[in-house]
């Protein structure tokens, strides 16, 4: 599998749509991505995912936004896509890769972990304090966020 991991700065409908995907908020997509690192994952020149990374601390850096488009997904684009964001984040010097997911996204839950996130807490009603309309998952009504982090060094 070739994946081609290219930096971009401006999105167009079809990343703002894949973003929207992981996060259902414009709002909060626009806000972050004036303020982030954000790569497209290509496949044959095809859009298949993106990924919005942050600094948050002097040494640490945060997945705020991964997406896999449905056409493409278990292909294990996801899983290479985490492999760009720890490597990218190695070679940027920063010692600690968070990231944070529904208490209902069971799948992501167990790609982070088999790819070494750990569990390190858990915001409490954070969709439901930063959405206005309620997200269903997995026939479950969203409400906490897991938090996540691979230490790197």
């Amino acid at each position: 599998m070739t994946l081609i991991f290219n930096p971009i700065t401006q999105l167009t409908s079809e990343h703002f749509d894949l973003l929207l995907e992981a996060d259902p908020s414009k709002e909060l997509v626009e806000n972050y991505f004036n303020r982030s690192t954000t790569v497209e994952v290509l496949k044959d020149f095809d859009l298949v995912g993106i990924i919005v990374l942050i600094e948050t601390r002097p040494d640490s850096i945060e997945i705020v936004n991964i997406s896999v488009h449905q056409n493409h997904q278990n292909k294990g684009y996801g899983q290479e896509t985490l492999r760009f964001a720890i490597q990218y984040a190695k070679e940027n010097g920063f010692i600690v890769l968070d990231i944070g997911t529904g208490s209902t996204s069971f799948s992501q839950l167990y790609l982070y972990q088999k790819m070494g996130f750990r569990i390190v807490g858990i915001d409490k009603d954070f969709f439901v304090h930063h959405y206005n309309e309620e997200i269903i998952e997995n026939g479950l009504v969203l409400k906490d966020m897991v938090r996540l982090q691979l230490l790197l060094n």
